[in-house]
């Protein structure tokens, strides 16, 4: 008998972490900070009970309950997560209130005083500073606080002390305070990098699936193409009779909407490309043509524009310089030129012209996609317009332009400054 064999369990994946972000560092930081304030609050208790009868009752009475309410208020908005910059920079704040008042409050001047209970709070005030504002204002406030503090104690309302003595209480403050804002630093900018980096990483991802969903849809489309315009060659070869010739004509004329349709296929898969990047390749472009076109300007500016236009507009100029090596004629006294300028508003403005014979568009076959798809519905289809000056034997002149100035329902074309649609 076929022994049995019991079913392997599925080890069950584990969770990934969520990676290190600002936005956490900042509530462990503010909690921590909160915390050692109130703890450090607590401490201060013994030596202000001591001290609280040498000052005046109503300062003792409203700085004790503003700095605790003020240490409170911090804790409780840290754990919140709700105004916790706004709870910090209450206690920084209360707290330089308190110190700058105190020579005024106390009763009797020539008091003798170890350290006085705000001393137990100087960190605290350097420390809270630190969450509560920016890394200027909270190194400013590091130095001048304890400074403060070192100038009272040498005063009668401080205690007299020497300047030994209020000097080292200072600096020793200054280190305490300072060593808590560089790693509140330190935190924010490493957690920052972070949240940089996986920015970055989630946007080259969405735009390396938007290439993908992009690239399957051209192939898709290259392969109808393919395959109607090869039966129709294939049909056109072997028709010998009236009805396979019509068939065949049929079938081109879907073959030929199948290449119209392929034409106006336009990325949009959120990239940019710089004006100048296509007015290189323009300039490029022209210079490669036989016989080579004169660029007489390329001052198209920074700015960047949607790949699908600069695509619309770098293949509706090099189509309409072709269009003008095959049908411009081909005397040497011919002029070709391209001109590039930035336009109205943050885009681009292509011309290419020619002196040769001219046209008149009305005598364009409508199976000529050269001049109908290549440039107009294409620079139309990515938002830009087409402008087409010519006349027999007064050359052309074709104007690309992108953005479109105004919205059109058509792809408009101007002879002569007469629009046809």
């Amino acid at each position: 008998m076929p022994s049995s064999v019991a079913p392997r369990s599925v080890p069950q994946l584990k969770q990934p972490r969520n990676p290190i972000s600002l936005k956490q560092v900042e509530t462990i930081i503010s909690r921590s900070v909160a915390v050692v304030g109130f703890v450090f609050g607590a401490q201060t208790v013994p030596s202000l009970l001591g001290q609280i009868s040498k000052a005046n009752p109503i300062w003792s009475g409203v700085v004790v309950i503003a700095i605790f309410a003020s240490v409170i208020v911090a804790l409780v908005f840290s754990f919140a997560r709700r105004w916790v910059r706004q709870g910090h920079a209450t206690v920084a704040i209360v707290y330089v209130v308190a110190l700058v008042s105190w020579p005024f409050a106390i009763i009797h001047p020539q008091m003798e005083v170890d350290n006085y209970w705000l001393y137990f709070l100087l960190t605290v005030g350097t420390s809270t500073a630190g969450i509560a504002f920016s890394t200027r204002v909270a190194t400013i406030y590091l130095f001048v606080v304890p400074v403060i503090y070192g100038i009272i104690r040498m005063t009668p309302p401080g205690g007299s002390e020497s300047v030994q003595h209020a000097a080292l209480d200072s600096i020793y403050a200054i280190i305490l305070g300072g060593a808590v804002n560089i790693v509140i630093t330190m935190l924010r900018h490493a957690a920052q990098n972070v949240d940089t980096a996986q920015s970055t990483a989630l946007e080259r991802y969405g735009h390396a699936v938007r290439q993908h969903a992009t690239e399957v849809e051209r192939v898709q489309v290259d392969s109808i193409v393919h395959d109607s315009v090869l039966t129709t060659l294939i049909s056109a070869a072997r028709a010998y009779t009236p009805e396979a010739m019509e068939l065949a004509a049929v079938m081109a004329g879907n073959a030929i909407g199948h290449l119209h349709d392929a034409a106006l296929v336009q990325p949009d898969d959120g990239t940019t490309v710089r004006l100048r990047a296509v007015a290189k390749r323009i300039s490029e472009a022209a210079g490669g043509m036989s016989p080579p076109f004169q660029v007489r300007g390329a001052e198209v500016g920074s700015r960047s524009i949607p790949v699908s236009a600069g695509e619309a507009v770098y293949s509706a100029a090099v189509q309409a310089m072709v269009n003008s090596i095959q049908h411009a004629g081909e005397s040497p006294n011919i002029e070709r030129w391209v001109m590039m300028k930035s336009a109205r508003p943050g885009g681009i403005l292509v011309e290419v012209g020619d002196t040769g014979r001219g046209f008149s568009i009305d005598s364009v076959p409508t199976e000529r996609l050269g001049v109908r798809v290549s440039i107009i519905e294409r620079v139309t289809n990515a938002g830009g317009t087409v402008v087409i000056n010519s006349a027999p034997d007064r050359g052309t002149l074709v104007s690309v332009r992108w953005p479109a100035v105004t919205p059109s329902t058509g792809a408009p074309v101007f002879i002569q400054g007469e629009v046809i649609r």
